[in-house]
């Protein structure tokens, strides 16, 4: 018998998840004992091979995790990259996989190299890599005991690394964040970091970058739309319900054209849904630690959360700011 795993992600998010989101919210660092029972519920394996789950199916499963915990989701979903690393990587990758794909393991990444101005550079130096620079977005860090790292070779190459965490060379400088902040994001700074040749997990030309980049910003339009999704049930029947419908769907059929736009339509419709459920509450909902006031923070969060320029200006446009 399959697994309905979409099911299973709504009834964990329901039942685990959103129960405790505003107790969360609250918090210096969301608990581990929250992470361990995501783990128990085989959600780090999520992007594994072996979990029979493509990209399309993974979309509601992140989406229902964003309406139950908007925290959790940022903390757990930056590990999902590091499973298909190792699966698809160099043979001696794999021993990783399945420490990884059940929670043993618990990662997070750093994007820094793939930016056009790479902060982190990555040279190699006999069998290793050091690194020096700084990422400047990174979630789950003490919660998490490996770090994914992009940086830039000297030859304007991307290479993927994969490195223990902390190391010594690496510090940390926490953020105060809108919302989420309980996600644990620092920027990392990187002096002479040494991480070993066998950790390499890819490398690509970074002018091969953007086009890969613009195929994969569906990703995280889910979030927008889960939040949507539990305010509009928190608030009951409206023609948002439909809206909600069609912003998915758009979604769906889109392409690298059509992503930046569809996926600030649906960060529009998210504020928008979350600032009904704050007048139709009052003006109680305005009070620190309630759930409506979380969502209106988290949705606020979402319009630069993973932007784009493209995005930004769509944005900026259906805000009248274009």
């Amino acid at each position: 018998m399959s697994i309905d795993w979409t099911a299973r992600a709504e009834a964990f998010a329901d039942e685990v998840l959103f129960p405790s989101a505003d107790a969360v919210d609250r918090m210096d660092v969301v608990p581990r004992e929250r992470l361990d029972l995501v783990a128990e519920g085989g959600w780090y394996g999520l992007s594994s091979p072996s979990s029979g789950i493509d990209m399309g199916g993974g979309r509601p499963i992140l989406e229902a995790f964003a309406g139950g915990c908007l925290t959790t989701t940022l903390v757990w979903m930056q590990h999902l990259g590091q499973p298909p690393a190792c699966a698809f990587g160099a043979e001696h990758l794999r021993v990783w996989l399945e420490p990884l794909a059940s929670g043993e393991i618990r990662s997070t990444v750093a994007y820094a190299g793939l930016r056009p101005d790479a902060p982190l550079r990555a040279c190699q130096d006999g069998d290793d890599w050091v690194l020096d620079g700084v990422a400047p977005w990174v979630s789950g860090w003490g919660l998490t005991t490996m770090i994914h790292v992009a940086a830039r070779a000297e030859d304007d190459d991307v290479v993927w690394l994969l490195a223990d965490a902390p190391l010594p060379g690496m510090r940390a400088e926490p953020h105060r964040l809108l919302a989420l902040d309980a996600s644990a994001t620092v920027t990392l700074h990187f002096d002479g970091v040494r991480v070993g040749g066998d950790r390499l997990t890819s490398r690509f030309p970074w002018a091969d970058w953007p086009a890969r980049d613009a195929m994969g910003l569906r990703t995280n339009g889910s979030l927008a739309l889960g939040l949507t999704a539990r305010c509009l049930r928190l608030l009951g029947p409206s023609a948002l319900d439909d809206e909600l419908v069609r912003v998915r769907a758009d979604l769906d059929a889109g392409d690298a054209t059509t992503y930046p736009a569809r996926r600030a339509a649906a960060c529009e419709l998210a504020v928008r849904a979350a600032s009904a459920l704050l007048v139709a509450e009052g003006s109680g909902a305005v009070e620190r630690g309630r759930t409506a006031e979380r969502l209106y923070r988290e949705a606020a969060l979402l319009l630069v959360f993973g932007s784009r320029p493209a995005i930004r200006s769509s944005l900026l446009a259906a805000f009248g700011a274009g």
